[in-house]
């Protein structure tokens, strides 16, 4: 059987993972807990905890923090943050989402955030997504002493991962398609045409399953977003999540925000990585 071995000290994957750490440099390891209601016994509602992230950190540690990741990256300067949106470039063929799970294994060993969503643009992309968690499993198992994490893919059907996401004290990463939750409504008239995440559900007490991701105040990473939240009504969906923070890796970027780290098609030729065309003549 054919075994995947993959490199743990690549330079600038190491770069790009600590970029993103070093955001939350001077936050301690701590956890939100909050109120879950499951289910009724003898008439009874019964309730449980959720725990969620936790940031102590104030707007302008986090600025400062920014600052100097782009100072040694040699990026341009953030005067002020926009929101709490981060974007990492990464060429196509670098790396990216092997980065970005090792990165939610560092963000949990460092500051104990433990609920996280990936947000992408297609079923392609997201089974591309739930494949790599598959194969690095044991690869991050021996780099994180056996760091219990699980994941799952969003399916409005299996409501019941939501609650677990939300009630979890492990690693919780849930993979969802933008279109499972960019339809919202305001009329509770046409509740039937908003995505079943916006509805109330019966088997969870009534609640929104999206309410439960809100309270674990998760942290986002958004895979491709210039194919994600390029429409107001995108964004807005991705707001609707409550995020901690939002980070976006991809290789070609439409909205910048606060850079964090990039390596483009020239670093990564150099570095004798990425993606490559080789062109042929035809006589």
């Amino acid at each position: 059987m054919m075994k995947l071995k993959f490199q743990s000290d690549l330079a600038y994957q190491r770069q790009a993972i600590d970029s993103v750490v070093d955001i939350f440099k001077g936050q301690t390891v701590k956890q939100s807990e909050f109120t879950v209601s499951y289910g009724e016994d003898a008439g009874m509602i019964q309730t449980g905890l959720g725990i969620g992230n936790f940031l102590e950190l104030n707007e302008n540690e986090i600025l400062k923090n920014v600052q100097e990741i782009q100072a040694r990256n040699g990026l341009p300067r953030s005067e002020f943050l926009d929101g709490m949106n981060f974007t990492v470039e990464m060429e196509t063929g670098t790396g990216k989402t092997y980065v970005y799970l090792r990165t939610i294994y560092e963000l949990n060993k460092k500051y104990g955030f433990t609920k996280f969503v990936v947000v992408v643009p297609s079923v392609a992309i997201r089974e591309g997504v739930y494949k790599s968690l598959q194969i690095t499993e044991e690869h991050f198992n021996e780099l994180y002493n056996n760091q219990p994490l699980e994941y799952f893919i969003y399916d409005s059907e299996k409501l019941d991962r939501v609650r677990n996401f939300a009630t979890a004290t492990t690693i919780q990463v849930m993979i969802i398609n933008i279109d499972a939750f960019r339809k919202s409504f305001v009329d509770p008239e046409k509740e039937n045409k908003a995505n079943v995440i916006h509805r109330p559900n019966d088997r969870l007490n009534g609640y929104k399953p999206i309410e439960f991701i809100q309270e674990t105040n998760p942290i986002v990473i958004i895979d491709e977003p210039q194919s994600v939240d390029t429409t107001p009504k995108s964004k807005e969906a991705i707001r609707s999540l409550n995020p901690l923070c939002t980070l976006r890796y991809s290789a070609t970027h439409v909205d910048t925000y606060d850079m964090g780290y990039g390596v483009d098609a020239v670093d990564a030729y150099s570095e004798g990585v990425g993606a490559r065309i080789a062109v042929m003549s035809i006589r």
